[in-house]
């Protein structure tokens, strides 16, 4: 590789390979968090804060990498021991059993100890509990006594605290999350009418999930109206919380959705915006191990490159004799389908640009509610003039004479719309009063009627007298008949 070239950060996350020619945009964006589930985050300059790890050290054993746990693990011990087998020979030496050993008349402190690997063998014999025989303490050495009991209270301490410490690591449930499984893509696409995200999660294992719930977060950089800029700013998506499907039986694979709608972070995201956007949605599954019953979180994250829009997941699972079969070949296939490329914002506006009646009436509804609002304010107005002012008003019913006016003038342009397109566009024209309109209308609610009358026979037309059968009723039923009319 050539040394001149190196890696510089943009603001947003990109990583970009600087050359001498100039800088090139690299492919590899930074995330957040891996698809293993390993958060990118490292803390620096912490200062006098580094002792909040000391207080807690058994975690933060536990939080080392197994290397390093290793290495303390035999240090201790080995330190512990040494440490141990020097205290012996130091009372050794100190009582002078080092030279009196092989004097039978003497009695040392312990038996058969003549220099510090002896010393060191018979603290092992006495820690581990082995036990040989041959080296053993004697009642004549009380400081021997005293030893011998910190020496076993110290083991006890640090028995506890080095196994305990390695049996926690070995027993954490991050193993367990190698056996949950996350689709590689995401996928946007049409379900049951509405436009869903979707990925999926599976387990390897038979053995199941206890309580399993799944979260999603979306992390994505803003700028506030007052002018903040918040980096990896954390929303949330709603995957069933209100219904309960976040709780997964996570038996066999389980495609997870979350319906963009007008509460959605995705509310204006469409097939075209992707190109531009950059965001990254981490999913979060968590539930208690049926073996061991501990809790056991599984991470990973989708960036807006790993987001297919208008694709849908292969189904994975099929009927067998006597038991349902899964295919995992299939866990990340996905294949396309019809989606619309539009926002479900900019769906929305379509539908209402294509329902033009839906807005004159939402307008209409409003103008009444204001003219009644404001005949109601001359009501007040005209309560709480003065005598003076009433009297040069006029009567009383002044309000009521603007509410009748009023209300003839709304039914008036109101009831335009009721009429056919040809009477519409006869009353644009001035100088058509309503009197004409009334009479036109009139007319052509009559041209029915005669040509109706034309198509009778004509013995009925006789009857009928050229459309008036009135001349022909009997004097009882014309009598009857001018009596109903006035």
């Amino acid at each position: 590789t050539d040394p001149r070239r190196s890696l510089s950060k943009e603001p947003m996350g990109q990583e970009v390979l600087s050359t001498p020619g100039g800088a090139m945009p690299c492919t590899r964006r930074q995330r957040f968090v891996d698809k293993n589930g390993r958060c990118n985050v490292q803390h620096g300059n912490l200062g006098g804060e580094t002792s909040r790890y000391l207080s807690d050290l058994f975690t933060t054993l536990v939080d080392l990498k197994w290397r390093w746990n290793l290495f303390i693990f035999v240090l201790t011990y080995t330190v512990a021991w040494l440490f141990m087998a020097s205290m012996w020979w130091v009372i050794a030496y100190m009582r002078g059993d080092l030279n009196k050993a092989h004097d039978d008349s003497y009695t040392p402190c312990v038996a058969n100890v003549y220099n510090f690997p002896s010393a060191f063998l018979f603290f092992i014999e006495t820690e581990a509990t082995i036990g040989y025989g041959y080296r053993y303490i004697t009642d004549k050495c009380p400081e021997g006594i005293i030893l011998f009991l910190f020496q076993s209270i110290l083991g006890s301490i640090v028995d506890a605290f080095l196994i305990g410490c390695m049996f926690i690591k070995m027993s954490q449930p991050k193993k367990r999350a190698e056996t949950l499984m996350f689709s590689e893509h995401a996928a946007i696409s049409m379900r049951d009418g509405k436009l869903t995200l979707m990925f999926r999660v599976g387990n390897l294992r038979n053995s199941h999930m206890v309580s399993a719930q799944i979260r999603c977060k979306l992390l994505k950089s803003r700028q506030t109206p007052e002018g903040e800029f918040l980096p990896l700013d954390q929303l949330e998506l709603d995957v069933g919380f209100s219904t309960g499907a976040d709780q997964l039986f996570l038996v066999s694979p389980l495609t997870i959705c979350h319906v963009i709608d007008a509460k959605s972070p995705f509310y204006d995201l469409s097939q075209r915006s992707m190109q531009t956007e950059q965001f990254e949605i981490v999913v979060i599954l968590e539930g208690i191990v049926e073996t061991t019953g501990m809790t056991c979180q599984a991470r990973t994250s989708y960036t807006e490159d790993e987001v297919l829009w208008g694709h849908r997941f292969f189904p994975v699972i099929s009927l067998e004799e006597g038991f349902f079969k899964v295919d995992y070949s299939q866990f990340h296939a996905t294949f396309e389908v019809p989606t619309p490329p539009y926002s479900v914002k900019e769906q929305e506006e379509m539908l209402l640009m294509s329902s033009p009646l839906i807005a004159p009436a939402v307008s209409n509804s409003k103008e009444r509610n204001n003219s009644v609002e404001c005949l109601d304010g001359l009501d007040e107005v005209g309560i709480k003039l003065p005598s003076k002012l009433q009297k040069i008003t006029g009567r009383d019913d002044f309000p009521k004479k603007l509410l009748r006016m009023s209300s003839t003038t709304s039914e008036k342009a109101y009831s335009m719309g009721d009429l056919p397109m040809k009477l519409q566009r006869i009353s644009s024209v001035p100088g058509n009063s309503e009197e004409k309109l009334v009479s036109k209308a009139t007319k052509m609610m009559s041209d029915p009627m005669s040509q109706s009358v034309a198509d009778l026979p004509p013995k009925l037309q006789k009857l009928s007298g050229g459309g008036r059968m009135e001349g022909n009723l009997p004097p009882k039923l014309r009598k009857m008949n001018s009596d109903r009319f006035t």
